[in-house]
């Protein structure tokens, strides 16, 4: 005879008692939120609050779509976050492979130790770090300087600021995500290796034909996730170019994720607006997700669901 559902769950309790905490955190910070998208709809009034503000249907969104600043800001948003599944996507993926490779067990901890570190620091120190080094009295200014060379002004400048967002987020998240890549190339069966190398296979090949069909599967899951955070300029975008960008590279470094947020407590505009902006980009989000997954499995791959 078929337990029930509460049979069930009194037999698992422990493991219902080890999600609970995970399944607090998302209804308190994921979903209750959500009863303030109705934000997009209304003319917010302090008085009378969220439910009873005055319903003005898509007036919020017409405003928004009429502004510039907005438009530059989605331009930026997207070329970013393609810039970052460029540059920034294969660097773990690359790493995780060389690493692969590296057979003296210390080097191989050594190596993943140091590349893994600056994940632990937050871009506010990331941000000090760079303004100490490449600000116009920074390190390398001086040195310059001293050496009787132009000053650069990499902070300032909006031409290079995007480089200097790729370059950072390079070093400072590929430790992570290599370590994501090495865990799945952990779970390849050494057998596989073991009769590549009876077989007359070299390194290169044991690569090519065992190690990256096997890590295919969680590339592709990775490359999924990573293009349904498009709208976010790939994940981590607003901490970092929040503590990195001035108004000198606003053209070229605001993202909408701090254009909502200049609206919201700079500027002081509708809380309308800036709700309407960011339901924008999670539609937009989400529809990426949705066609990304169908690709993937239109390409032979498990994706997502």
């Amino acid at each position: 005879m078929e337990k029930s559902l509460w049979a069930r769950m009194v037999e698992h309790k422990y493991m219902y008692l080890l999600v609970f905490p995970l399944l607090v955190f998302y209804i308190l910070f994921e979903y209750v939120p959500l009863y303030g998208l109705q934000l997009a709809f209304k003319e917010f009034n302090f008085a009378e609050g969220v439910w009873g503000s005055e319903w003005i249907g898509l007036a919020n969104f017409q405003e928004i779509f009429l502004l510039d600043d907005f438009w530059t800001a989605f331009r930026n948003t997207v070329i970013i976050a393609l810039g970052r599944l460029i540059f920034e996507f294969p660097v773990p993926i690359v790493v995780a492979l060389l690493l692969n490779e590296v057979r003296t067990a210390r080097l191989k901890k050594f190596y993943q130790v140091v590349y893994t570190f600056p994940h632990f620091l937050s871009w506010v120190i990331v941000s000090g770090i760079l303004v100490n080094f490449l600000g116009s009295f920074g390190v390398l200014n001086q040195l310059l300087d001293i050496l009787g060379f132009e000053k650069v002004s990499l902070l300032v400048d909006p031409e290079s600021f995007r480089g200097l967002l790729f370059g950072s987020s390079i070093w400072k998240d590929m430790g992570w995500g290599t370590i994501i890549y090495l865990a799945a190339i952990a779970g390849i069966n050494p057998s596989l290796y073991e009769a590549a190398s009876i077989d007359g296979a070299n390194r290169f090949h044991q690569m090519r034909y065992i190690t990256w069909p096997s890590l295919k599967s969680t590339v592709v899951i990775l490359l999924i996730l990573q293009i349904g955070n498009t709208m976010s300029s790939g994940g981590s975008g607003f901490d970092q170019i929040f503590n990195l960008y001035n108004p000198a590279v606003y053209e070229k470094a605001d993202i909408l994720d701090t254009y909502v947020y200049r609206r919201t407590f700079s500027v002081g505009d509708s809380y309308g607006t800036s709700t309407a902006v960011g339901l924008f980009k999670s539609i937009i989000n989400l529809a990426l997700l949705v066609a990304a997954n169908r690709a993937a499995k239109r390409l032979g791959q498990d994706g997502l669901y």
